[in-house]
C-alpha cells in the first residue's frame, strides 16, 4: 500500500525507458510495456526510494506552478495502480 511517507521506486522488473523514435518515455516490464505522459514520466524519475510520496508531489508542484489537491490524488492513484501490478514498491 502506498502512502504519503512511502519512498516509491520501480520494482527489479521494470525499467524507464525514454523512446527516441517516439520522443516519449516507456515502462518496460517481462513481455510489456506502458506508453507514459509527461507528467507520469516525471513522477517515475523521481521514484528513487530516496523521496517520500509527499517530497515527489511537491516537486511536481514546484515543476508545473500549482499545488492542489488533484495533484495529490493523481499521483497517489497513480503510484497505487503502478503497486498493484507490482511495478513499484516502496522502498526498505
Amino acid at each position: 500500500m502506498i502512502s504519503a511517507e512511502s519512498r516509491p521506486r520501480l520494482a527489479a522488473k521494470a525499467r524507464l525507458r525514454f523512446d527516441r523514435k517516439a520522443s516519449r518515455y516507456m515502462l518496460l516490464y517481462p513481455e510489456r510495456g506502458l506508453v507514459l505522459n509527461t507528467t507520469a514520466a516525471d513522477v517515475l524519475q523521481l521514484c528513487t526510494g530516496e523521496r517520500t510520496v509527499q517530497d515527489i508531489i511537491e516537486e511536481l508542484a514546484r515543476r508545473y506552478g500549482h499545488d492542489s489537491p488533484a495533484l495529490e490524488r493523481e499521483v497517489m492513484s497513480f503510484l497505487t495502480a503502478l503497486t498493484e501490478r507490482g511495478l513499484v514498491h516502496d522502498a526498505p
